[in-house]
Formats: C-alpha cells, sequence, structure tokens
C-alpha cells in the first residue's frame, strides 16, 4: 500500500486552478491525511504514529508549536491535516541509501526541485564529498567525526557558523549553544532570524519577554480575537478548534489579511458531527483585506478612534488604572494618535474608513481581546514598528495579564520558540553567558555572531571555513537564494545533520557531510540508561516531553544530542570541562545542567515527567508586570509607513501552500486556494492583471526592484485570484531569490519577504545556439 519515490518532477505544464474552497478541513482533510501515511509509511507504522501524536505520554508534532490543552482530555486525534502529513514524511519506509548517492551526481541533483529531493526518504547513512569529487559516498561516523573535529581546530571561532532549525528539541539546542559557545563564537543564526525576529525585537522593549502573553484557554474564552497576516487553515490548523470554541462561547473574530484564506472564514471540524455532515463553523465575524504592509496605519486608526470613543464616553474604553500603575509613555501616544489623516490611512490600507470604525467599535466593547499575529506583520521594513503598535492597543485597554486577553505571535516550527529559550541566539544576554561559565568553567565569548541575513554576507565574503546546519534548508530558507548559494560552495566544510536531502545538500561546501539523524517519531534507545525522551515548548510557554517509540529506518541514524556531543569531543578531546559524554548518554544530565542555568526550568527533571509538562513563568500574564529597563509596559510611537509600489508594478508577499511545511514540500495541492500541480505561480487581482496588460495564466519572468538593483526569477504563471488590489503573492522558497540582501525589517534584520516590489515582462525561451 505504500507508493514508491518519485521518478519524475513536478512538470509545471501541468498547472490546474480550480475555485477557492469554503471551508477548511472537514472529511476531504481526514482523508488526505490517512492517504498520505499510509502511501509513505503503511498502514501499521501509520495508525502508531498517529495515536501518539500530541498526548500525553507520546511526541510532538514535528509540525507547527500550536499547544495541547494543559487540564482538559486530549482528543483521539490531536493533530491536523498538515501535521499527519509531517509525520508521514518522517514515518515514510522510503530510504535514501548509498547507492542512491551513487546514481546521482551532484550535477543531475541540482537539476532537481526540492520536492523531488525531498521525497526520496530517509537518509540511511552517513555521507561525505570531498573537493573534486561528483557524488556523495559513504563514511564511518568516527571517521565524520575526525574529520569535523580537525577542521575546527584547524580554523578560528568567527569563522565557524551553527544554524538550528525550529524542529530542534531544548536539549539538543541547549547542547548545540554550549559547543559554539565552548568553541568561541556566537555565530549562532536560526529559522527565528527570518520569521518571529521581529516579534521579539517589538516585545522585549515594550513588555518585557519575547514571547506571547496567552493560553489556549485564554484562547477559548475571549471576547475578541484579531487573526492578523496569517493563514491558519494551513500554518497551524489546530488553532481553528481553538477559534471554533472561542465562537462557541460566544467570541468574535476579526481577520485581517490579503488574502481570503478559506481557514479564515469556515471550519468543518473532522471529529464533530456538525463538521463532518453540515457546513461548519463560521469564524471571520469581519474581514479586513488590507494592502500587504499597511497594517501599522489600520492599528494606528484603531488606536486613534478607541481614544475618541473614551473622549465620547469616559471610563468605558481606555484602562486608566491600569496604565497609570503599570505603563509608561501614554502621554506621547495620546498627543501622537490625537489626529489621523484619513485620506492616507485608506490608502495604506486599502480599507475603507466605515470599515475600520466597524472594527474599533468591537474594539472599544470588548473587555478582553487577543491579537494573534504571524508572518504577515514581521516580514516587512516597518515590522517592528507595527508589532509596538498592537502593543499599545493592548496597553491601551488593560489586556495583559486577565483572562481571555493579551498578546499571541503564533509561532510558525514546533520548537522554534524552545531554542531560543535555550541560548540559540546571535546576541545573548549577559546574565545566559555568566550562567553558561558558572555552570561549565568555560569562557563564553561576548561578541555578537551572525544571525541568518548576516550569514549571507560571510558567505559571500569567504569568512566561512565550517557551517554545521542542526536540521533545516539553510539555502533555500533564506532571502538572495543565488547569491547564497554561490556563497554556500565556498565554505570549507559544511556539515548537515538531516533526516531527508535538500538543497542544501546540493550546493555544498568544498566538503560536504551529511549525517542522518533520528526523528521526533523514532525510537531512541541507545543508551546506557535505556530509551531517552526529549522536551519542547509550545506558542504558549508550555514545556512537555516528546518521546518516539517507532523502529528507525536504519541502524546507523544517531540521535541529536549524541551528534553534538561526538563532534564536541572530536574537537576539544577528553581534558574539556564540559562532559560531553553524560550528557549524550543520559538526557537527564542535560536537563539538570539546564535547570541550573536558565531560569523557569528549577527542577526540570521532576517537572518533565508530569504528563502535561509545565508552564514556564511570564510577568505581563501572571502578575500584569513586565521586565522592561524601567519596570513597566511601554507605549511607543511610530511614523506612519505603509508599502507603495511605483507604476506598472505590484507588492509581493512570500506564503505557503497548503501542501508544504516552510522548505519540506508534501505534495502539489494547494487545495484551499484551487491550485495543484504546479508552485511557480503568481497571484495577482484580475484587475490588476487588466491593468498591467497581463491575463490570466500567462508566462511571466518576475523581476523585483530595490533601491536601484533588480532580482529576476524566471517562468512564473499569473493565476487571477482575489487577492488586496495592487498586491500579489507567491510560494517560497520559490520566490525567495527575488528578495534583496538588504530588503529586512528594521531592528530585527528579517528578511523582507512580504515587501517586495515587482513587476512582470513575458517570458521568452531562450533559443539555443
Amino acid at each position: 500500500m505504500t507508493r514508491p519515490a518519485p521518478v519524475n518532477d513536478i512538470d509545471e505544464s501541468t498547472l490546474k486552478v480550480k475555485e477557492p474552497k469554503k471551508a477548511a478541513a472537514g472529511i476531504p482533510a481526514v482523508k488526505i491525511a490517512l492517504e498520505r501515511g499510509i502511501e509513505q509509511a503503511g498502514v501499521a507504522r501509520t495508525a502508531r504514529s498517529l495515536l501518539r501524536i500530541n498526548q500525553r505520554g507520546g511526541f510532538d508534532c514535528p509540525g507547527c508549536a500550536w499547544p495541547e490543552s494543559i487540564t482538559g482530555p486530549r482528543k483521539p486525534a490531536e493533530f491536523c491535516e498538515n501535521g499527519a502529513k509531517a509525520v508521514a514524511e518522517e514515518n515514510t519506509k522510503r530510504t535514501v541509501t548509498p547507492e542512491f548517492w551513487a546514481r546521482h551526481s551532484i550535477a543531475e541533483l541540482a537539476t532537481k526541485t526540492e520536492y523531488w529531493l525531498g521525497q526520496q526518504g530517509r537518509i540511511t547513512e552517513p555521507v561525505i564529498i570531498r573537493e573534486g569529487e561528483t557524488h556523495y559516498s559513504p563514511i564511518s561516523w568516527s571517521d565524520a567525526f575526525n574529520l569535523i573535529g580537525e577542521r575546527f581546530r584547524a580554523t578560528t571561532p568567527d569563522r565557524c557558523v551553527f544554524y538550528t532549525s525550529g524542529r530542534t528539541a531544548n536539549e539538543t539546542a541547549f547542547m548545540y549553544q554550549l559547543f559554539a559557545r565552548s568553541l568561541g563564537t556566537n555565530n549562532l543564526p536560526d529559522c527565528s532570524n527570518m520569521c518571529h525576529e521581529s516579534s521579539g525585537s517589538a516585545l522585549n522593549p515594550t513588555i518585557g519577554i519575547g514571547k506571547g502573553t496567552v493560553s489556549l484557554e485564554d484562547i477559548h474564552h475571549s471576547e475578541l480575537i484579531f487573526v492578523v497576516g496569517q493563514n491558519p487553515g494551513t500554518n497551524h490548523p489546530r488553532m481553528l478548534s481553538a477559534l471554533k470554541e472561542c465562537k462557541d462561547n460566544g467570541g468574535t473574530i476579526v481577520a485581517v489579511n490579503p488574502l481570503p484564506e478559506t481557514g479564515l472564514m469556515a471550519f468543518k471540524d473532522p471529529q464533530s458531527v456538525d463538521g463532518l455532515v453540515r457546513g461548519g463553523t463560521k469564524l471571520a465575524d469581519e474581514f479586513l483585506q488590507i494592502k500587504v504592509g499597511g497594517d501599522l496605519a489600520l492599528f494606528q486608526a484603531l488606536g486613534h478612534l478607541l481614544l475618541e470613543e473614551e473622549d465620547r464616553a469616559p471610563g468605558t474604553v481606555v484602562d486608566k488604572a491600569f496604565i497609570e500603575a503599570n505603563t509608561d509613555g501614554f502621554e506621547d501616544y495620546v498627543a501622537a494618535r490625537r489626529h489621523i489623516d484619513w485620506i492616507e490611512t485608506e490608502k495604506a490600507t486599502g480599507l475603507s474608513r466605515l470599515d475600520i470604525a466597524k472594527v474599533a467599535g468591537l474594539l472599544a466593547k470588548s473587555k478582553a481581546t487577543i491579537i494573534c499575529w504571524a508572518l504577515g506583520l514581521t516580514q516587512q521594513p516597518h515590522s517592528v514598528d507595527t508589532l509596538r503598535e498592537i502593543v499599545n492597543l493592548l496597553l491601551l485597554q488593560g489586556n495583559f495579564g486577565k483572562p481571555g486577553a493579551g498578546a499571541c505571535p503564533v509561532r510558525g516550527h514546533s520548537n522554534v520558540q524552545g531554542d531560543r529559550t535555550m541560548g540559540i541566539w546571535e546576541k545573548p544576554k549577559e546574565w545566559l553567558l555568566a550562567a553558561l561559565d558558572k555552570e561549565f568553567g568555560i569562557t563564553s565569548p561576548r561578541e555578537h555572531g551572525v544571525d541568518s541575513t548576516e550569514a549571507i554576507d560571510a558567505f559571500a565574503e569567504g569568512k566561512v571555513d565550517v557551517f554545521v546546519s542542526m536540521g533545516g534548508n539553510f539555502a533555500l530558507a533564506n532571502s538572495e537564494t543565488e547569491a547564497l548559494e554561490a556563497g554556500m560552495q565556498k565554505a570549507g566544510l559544511t556539515v548537515h545533520v538531516s533526516t531527508k536531502p535538500n538543497r542544501s545538500h546540493v550546493v555544498h561546501g568544498k566538503t560536504s557531510l551529511i549525517l542522518p539523524t533520528l526523528g521526533r517519531t523514532d525510537r531512541d534507545d541507545k543508551h546506557p540508561n535505556g530509551a531517552q525522551f526529549l522536551s519542547v515548548e509550545d506558542s504558549m510557554s508550555v514545556i512537555r516531553s516528546t518521546q518516539g517509540r517507532l523502529e528507525p529506518v536504519s541502524e546507523h541514524l544517531l540521535a541529536e544530542p549524541v551528534i553534538i556531543a561526538r563532534m564536541a569531543q572530536a574537537t576539544f578531546g577528553d581534558d574539556h570541562p564540559v562532559n560531553w559524554r553524560a550528557m549524550a548518554e543520559d538526557y537527564d544530565v542535560v536537563r539538570d545542567h539546564i535547570s541550573r542555568v536558565l531560569p523557569g526550568f528549577e527542577d526540570f527533571n521532576t517537572r518533565i515527567r508530569n504528563k502535561s509538562g509545565f508552564v514556564l513563568p511570564n510577568p505581563p500574564r501572571d502578575t500584569r508586570s513586565f521586565a522592561t529597563d524601567i519596570g513597566k509596559g511601554r507605549f511607543t510611537v511610530s511614523p506612519l509607513e505603509y508599502l507603495e509600489a511605483p507604476e506598472g508594478h505590484l507588492i509581493l508577499q512570500t506564503l505557503r501552500s497548503h501542501d508544504q511545511y516552510n522548505t519540506t514540500f508534501y505534495g502539489l495541492d494547494d487545495r484551499y486556494r484551487g491550485i495543484s500541480n504546479g508552485r511557480r505561480v503568481v497571484l495577482v487581482n484580475p484587475d490588476d492583471l487588466a491593468e498591467l496588460g497581463f491575463a490570466d495564466r500567462d508566462l511571466v519572468d518576475v523581476i523585483s526592484t530595490f533601491k536601484g538593483t533588480e532580482r529576476r526569477a524566471d517562468e512564473f504563471r499569473l493565476v487571477a485570484y482575489p487577492t488586496a488590489r495592487g498586491c500579489a503573492a507567491a510560494y517560497f522558497p520559490e520566490a525567495n531569490a527575488l528578495v534583496h540582501r538588504d530588503l529586512v525589517a528594521r531592528e530585527s534584520n528579517t528578511p523582507g519577504f512580504k515587501a517586495m516590489t515587482v513587476r512582470f515582462i513575458p517570458h521568452e525561451e531562450k533559443q539555443l545556439s
């Protein structure tokens, strides 16, 4: 019943486009989830994994970071369609053996799409390609680690870069940053640099913590929820169940997005009678189809209208007692928001004053509001200002530290928040470095390292001798694709700790190692004390255990903590003050170290064995206090800023297909949007197509412009779609090549994946000479 790996790659000429779906999930989601699992792993292996995903004592979904209930019962199927797909990709019986690498040269693999590469299966043995060679070939683990140790010792720490994927578990991440800092570098770029770095840059100075301030129960009982710049039906589908519960409890939902995504509109709960046989639940009570980059103007306008309503009915809108006791900067904020240019605001947002006022009325009446956001707000030059404006609105009505209220940045990867908690950051705080030094007897470097964007420059300038990637697919996840791939090939050694082939393995350093590792669902029992478990942190700061039980596809796979420990041992030898072997043999040892280094993890080993886990401290949520430099929540003032395309251009944002997770492609069916069998598409409003002189399905080359420079991506199919006027959308990573390295969010340095200015030219086939 399983299907072999595909032989043929994507054929973009077979693109199909149908009407978008009216509701998310339902019976089709169940059917597809089961089909994909069985195709990849068979019935028995699929059943064993799906029954344990996100259950107490089970394993954490390798997909998104949406939480489970701490106190309440879990559903029998505590997963979504895309979670099931993620598990199927990892559970697959397809394998990439040494014979695969012998059959396929790098030159051939370089012509394959990420879809084809990932669908080949799990890598079974470590492999190497040396300078001048054309194929990867097997290498023993001991030889691989010896080579890594030699290369680290042969260079200086500042020429080493350690990248981290958000799938990395807490214990792994802690060991990984410890390894980098023991070596002497803070070059620890991670996927958070490319997604929610703007959230942390906005939240830390204003509320004293770079995380959300709500619980799952808050979502259920909120009076009003804003869902802004995100597509939960694809990116975190279990959020739809929480939104439905909010609706069932009488809550109101406002969706703000440039595209009318299916998951924002209606939800058919596949675990309820209504969801299976009836029309499901309408989610968004109001939908503001905002222009890409217009959110700052919207939130400034909402603040202005709330202050006006407070003037009309004093004491009914603004929580002045909370503001006086807990905040700073209110007077400056009021002065800035007293007046507004409505013509400019309507131009910036694409919304009418009437529509904005209607939503402001809902906000004024609500006594418990949550504002949720994702990457639609974090990947633009003014993203940090936009998110500070959200904080202003929440502070204005005292929406911190009370039930059903708060800030909710929805993380997209299962432990990306936990990795940062564990110290994966290129700009660590002094308290963390001092705690590491005290615990381990090392001297951590104080100089900041490179982030993901700065790593592009380091590669391009030939300043990287050793690059280690703990999971992930750095070449395709980042901006400036062409330059990054060329730069990565200048590196002396690239080391990829991976489960499946990806593009980064193809655009490798002069020497490259691929080290195959266990996945979330795999049993990790090759230890003196028997099977081990790990831990993760979800979007709402809950720490819980995760333990796989499936037989690994190969006896040659090693767990990530073991790989890190053996790299460190090969680099430092046996005289190093850190006992790497002890941590690799027993993960309790890692957790004991964490408990003494990181606040909130006291008695870690005992508390993590509570099957529901435990919640980390969160001052704004727990005590309505703010650990900022002034000990108060901070109102801020930002100038109005938005994205404006010159004549003949559109503002382009990147997005995921429903059949992908970041750079992993599960299939080729973006079924909610009605697009299948192809990925090189640009979604454009029909009126914009006509105005630009193009038609639906025209084949074009896309050219982005930034400060007088251009980037180009060829052979994209234009698809008429109800996007906001003046805006367009394309899938990443295909469109990442259009993002200039310097197009970033101020302060966070996050690539401007939602801020490209583009134009189209007809594609002409190149003539062979």
